[in-house]
């Protein structure tokens, strides 16, 4: 059972769509996981054109086939990324799987079971596809030079919904096939189909910017949020100085000079913490005035100059007798990954690198600079 899940870099009405942080992960992370959860899955492959998305895939621990620019493309279709990938793995010497699960990115709400279920409902209906859909009771016209027509009723007989047959809308969410199907045809519901039943919450689509907050309202209730590894206690929070405290940019004057640009909310939450008694301290690799201007403001105790972050790291927990289980950790790039593998809770700006971006336990919604310390006081201050 071979899950492949195609995501191009490019995307023209929600730039970087599948690297946008949603519910506390980026959009492609959600379906990534679910593949990952899947009982019956044994191969999760993202299919991209784009180093970023592969890097967070790679983070996540999952399989990555770069695809050539044309297969990313917006006339490209799903089934010929699918069809690279199963190329691929053939010429590497890997048969092909006898079934292809085929998620969407921009469909990231499914139920625990969801994959496994459609799995299933393909061998016992015999079917050669099946598709998710949800319920649709809507009355649906098509417009044309002619004017709007009807396309599913009469409306001169309108019928009241309830007595309206059943009727199921596409939803996007989960595409199984057999192999030997999908290559024959080039469709991914090619042959005998069967429907696999998805309720409302669970078919909502990443298409526009007002998706986004739909979509991440829905994922904020409980039962779709995962269970975080947030320590308890919470004996220490460390932030990274560049790309976390600041914007990641920096202002220098013609003798040299530099400055950064920070947040006073970001020191609000700050000083909430500590008279909350949370122990924290600033990790930096760079070496500046800045830096400990910056600490120096917030009464945080700072080390910098820090060319390896986790030796340093776990020297400064030692010294402190502090378990690395009860560290949360915010950081933004590629070095803070080996940090983010050692403490308790691993936490990324929204605007990370990629490669912190898959390998954060969450990812926060605002940008390094720009709220994203204070996004993360406020959390850390909710569960005490």
């Amino acid at each position: 059972m071979l899950v492949i899940i195609p995501a191009r870099g490019g995307s023209k009405r929600i730039p970087r769509k599948n690297l946008l942080p949603v519910a506390g992960a980026p959009l492609l992370t959600h379906s990534v996981r679910h593949a990952l959860e899947a009982g019956r899955v044994d191969e999760v492959v993202v299919s991209t054109d784009d180093e970023g998305v592969a890097a967070v895939a790679r983070g996540l621990g999952v399989e990555v086939v770069m695809r050539p620019p044309e297969l990313g493309a917006d006339t490209a279709t799903s089934e010929s990324a699918l069809l690279h990938v199963l190329d691929q793995r053939r010429s590497q010497g890997d048969d092909d799987p006898e079934l292809v699960v085929f998620l969407q990115c921009t469909s990231p709400v499914r139920r625990a079971g969801d994959i496994d279920a459609a799995i299933t409902m393909l061998e016992t209906t015999g079917s050669d596809a099946v598709f998710s859909a949800v319920r649709d009771r809507a009355l649906y016209w098509s417009v044309g030079s002619e004017g709007p027509q009807p396309i599913n009723y009469d409306p001169t007989d309108r019928l009241r919904e309830q007595d309206m047959g059943v009727q199921m809308r596409e939803n996007g969410s989960i595409y199984v096939v057999r192999t030997d199907r999908l290559r024959a045809t080039g469709n991914r519901l090619a042959g005998r189909r069967a429907v696999y039943e998805m309720d409302v919450w669970s078919s909502f689509q990443v298409d526009a910017p007002e998706d986004l907050a739909i979509v991440e309202w829905i994922l904020s209730g409980s039962e779709f949020r995962p269970d975080l590894p947030w320590p308890d206690p919470i004996e220490l929070v460390v932030f990274d100085f560049d790309g976390v405290m600041t914007d990641n940019t920096v202002l220098v004057t013609e003798d040299g000079g530099e400055a950064v640009r920070c947040n006073r909310g970001d020191g609000w939450g700050v000083q909430k913490m500590r008279e909350a008694g949370v122990e924290m301290m600033v990790l930096s690799t760079e070496a500046h005035p800045v830096v400990s201007a910056r600490a120096r403001k917030l009464k945080l105790p700072v080390l910098q100059g820090i060319a390896d972050k986790r030796h340093a790291l776990v020297a400064e927990l030692d010294r402190r007798g502090v378990d690395p289980g009860s560290v949360v950790y915010l950081g933004n790039d590629e070095n803070d990954v080996d940090c983010f593998a050692l403490v308790g809770l691993a936490v990324a700006v929204g605007d990370a690198h990629p490669s912190a971006l898959g390998a954060a336990d969450l990812v926060l919604s605002h940008r390094g600079g720009d709220g994203a310390v204070r996004e993360l006081c406020d959390l850390v201050l909710a569960r005490l």
